[in-house]
């Protein structure tokens, strides 16, 4: 069973429906009780960095995820739910995220180095460029993925960037750490794509409950 963190800023019901096509049981909860009786997690988000983490701090939903992850429960986030995983963001002033990953979230410059300017946010379809080999990655080939972010993580530790995809910049797509995950794209929107990485990951929940 996945439990999918419900702090009213993520596209819930759409990875919810993107696991039942896959035939993997899930939960959509805010309720930490509930999500404690969940052998793997998933963190989505949409919105602003500050907003999400005043909603997981007074809910207590940040002590949860952190202390779950530190007892080794598998945790994918993503788009946002995977910026909030590194130490900070500077969007609307400087945020403290959940510091389970070593970077800090900044906005795309929208001023390339040649002077020209580009769109901001990053939305549409980018190709993914596998950096390491990860659990995620089985039967996964390059391809495009399906982006809408204004801010990307600009990470200090790279061996945790595991795919990453160019829009001006190298932006880090896919981390993971141990059982720690993140995509910045949506994977219940990417096509066979995403929707392999996101079966790769129930499928590695399912392995830890059966251990």
């Amino acid at each position: 069973m996945i439990g999918i963190i419900d702090y009213g800023m993520g596209n819930l019901y759409s990875v919810s429906k993107a696991l039942e096509r896959l035939n993997y049981e899930s939960i959509v909860s805010g309720n930490v009780d509930q999500l404690k009786k969940t052998k793997g997690l998933i963190l989505p988000g949409v919105g602003s960095f500050k907003d999400a983490m005043h909603i997981l701090n007074e809910t207590g939903l940040s002590d949860f995820i952190r202390e779950a992850v530190e007892n080794g429960t598998p945790l994918l986030g993503i788009c946002l739910g995977m910026q909030l995983l590194f130490d900070e963001s500077e969007e609307n002033g400087r945020t403290e995220g959940l510091r389970l990953l070593k970077g800090r979230v900044v906005r795309f410059p929208g001023t390339a180095s040649s002077g020209e300017a580009y769109k901001v946010p990053h939305m549409g379809w980018n190709r993914l460029h596998i950096r390491y080999p990860s659990p995620l990655f089985k039967n996964v080939e390059e391809g495009y993925v399906y982006f809408v972010h204004s801010y990307y993580v600009d990470s200090t530790d790279q061996e945790v960037v595991l795919a990453s995809s160019t829009y001006d910049v190298e932006v880090p797509a896919v981390v993971g750490q141990n059982d720690l995950f993140g995509t910045q794209f949506h994977p219940e929107k990417s096509s066979s794509i995403g929707m392999n990485i996101l079966k790769n990951y129930a499928d590695l929940v399912a392995r830890k409950e059966n251990e």
